[in-house]
């Protein structure tokens, strides 16, 4: 049976988009207390199923899928500028297109303007009155207000107006700051996107015997499965190492591994590739808040969407990106020789090169390095810093990587960092190799 906190989810879930929400009336209709209501609610919003907006309240948005993640709703919207809705509030769950700056006349602006857009412009009455009949809604930029005329249009044609106290100009950059950081998002794979489903997942149940193990070895040829209670629960892993020796009417709670190490829908792949590595897994089990079995991922899913990834680019450009699309390879036959300018990006608050880009760079370099000598991904497991000399904007560093040691599955790179042929940083890489 379900829990009253996933009553609640469910029933928020299948509320209509653009519904209003609040801890009292959920706690009314379904007969919880005002603190179960605000803990559902705040997982709700999560999920990305509410968004909260001040002066408006609570409001059930679109679930908006991964890939269609680069488009905001109005509600989003405001949230972004610290807006305050002056009217259309049933309208703050519709997703915008794209926006369109007004700062031109009103005829030369109307051609730009389409149904589902966001019309960010000043004190401009008119203009305010004409968006809204053509579909678009409305951000004020400035602090300043509308007529009550236009907030009636508004309400009415259930467009959002929005007034905001920031300028223009800032209020472009945030919001598309906010796409920009969602594409970068949308790059980054995570277990939800190649779990195997709960509904083809091989599981056990806490009620089994080891003679259901054999069986479902002898069915699936996998070793190692979840096991689950009665209330879909995750108790514990079975694998074969268990069952060995073990009477099949063993039952299989006396054999398995209790308090197994499991990973939810919003983890990383980087992280559970690392997971695996440091742990010799070869089956995670995927679990909810409420630790119910929602999957399981293999290695063999991983290491596939570890190097899909690889070769994909990124929309979005993040600082590893900066820093590596900046490195050159200049090796000759006898040494292996890199070289990266340091740009603004790069650099901290004093105009030198930040630990963090130092970081990155060893990385890099000792992954593409250790790629030479191995084929697989690599999973770095302690980079140590020890020599580090100011290098300022604008110098062009000269890094030579040197292999000490490579293991089966294990690498160890020196990495020394040169400007103007003196050394300025020293850095020792160890890595694991996943094959």
């Amino acid at each position: 049976m379900a829990t009253k906190h996933e009553q609640i989810i469910e029933y928020i879930t299948n509320l209509a988009v653009g519904e209003k929400i609040s801890v009292r009336s959920i706690a009314k209709a379904l007969t919880v207390s005002e603190g179960t209501a605000y803990r559902a609610i705040k997982e709700a919003e999560n999920q990305g199923l509410v968004s909260t907006i001040e002066r408006v309240g609570t409001v059930r948005i679109e679930n908006k899928k991964k890939e269609n993640i680069e488009k905001l709703t109005y509600a989003e919207v405001v949230n972004i500028v610290d807006g305050q809705v002056l009217g259309g509030r049933n309208g703050l769950h519709k997703t915008l297109n794209r926006f369109v700056i007004g700062a031109m006349k009103l005829e030369a602006m109307m051609r730009y303007v389409d149904p589902g857009n966001l019309l960010i412009v000043g004190n401009r009455e008119q203009v305010h009155k004409v968006g809204l009949e053509a579909g678009a809604a409305v951000l004020i930029t400035g602090g300043f207000g509308t007529s009550e005329e236009v907030i009636e249009l508004a309400d009415e044609l259930e467009l959002p107006i929005i007034s905001t106290s920031y300028d223009t100009f800032t209020v472009g950059s945030m919001i598309n700051r906010a796409i920009y950081d969602q594409l970068i998002k949308k790059e980054i794979v995570l277990v939800d996107d190649i779990l195997i489903p709960f509904q083809d997942t091989f599981y056990m149940t806490t009620q089994n015997t080891v003679e259901k193990w054999h069986d479902l070895n002898h069915k699936t040829g996998h070793s190692r499965y979840p096991v689950i209670d009665g209330n879909l629960k995750i108790q514990g892993m079975v694998a074969a190492k268990d069952v060995l020796g073990a009477s099949k009417q063993t039952p299989i709670e006396k054999v398995m591994t209790k308090n197994p190490i499991t990973v939810n829908e919003r983890t990383s792949i980087a992280a559970v590739a690392h997971v695996m590595v440091w742990e010799g897994i070869e089956l995670l089990p995927v679990i909810d808040t409420h630790r119910k079995l929602l999957g399981v991922i293999s290695r063999q899913d991983v290491l596939k969407a570890l190097q899909m990834v690889q070769k994909q680019p990124h929309i979005g450009e993040t600082i590893e990106d900066i820093v590596t699309s900046r490195v050159r390879d200049i090796s000759t036959t006898d040494e292996l020789i890199f070289e990266c300018e340091v740009t603004p990006q790069m650099t901290n608050q004093l105009g030198t090169i930040s630990n963090g880009v130092i970081t990155t760079l060893v990385t890099e370099i000792g992954s593409r390095v250790m790629r030479k000598y191995k084929k697989g991904d690599l999973v770095v497991e302690n980079i140590t810093l020890y020599f580090l000399k100011p290098v300022q904007i604008d110098s062009v560093l000269t890094i030579k990587p040197k292999i000490l040691e490579v293991g089966r599955k294990h690498g160890k790179i020196d990495v020394e960092l040169y400007h103007e042929s003196a050394i300025v940083g020293k850095a020792m890489m160890m890595a694991q190799v996943i094959d």
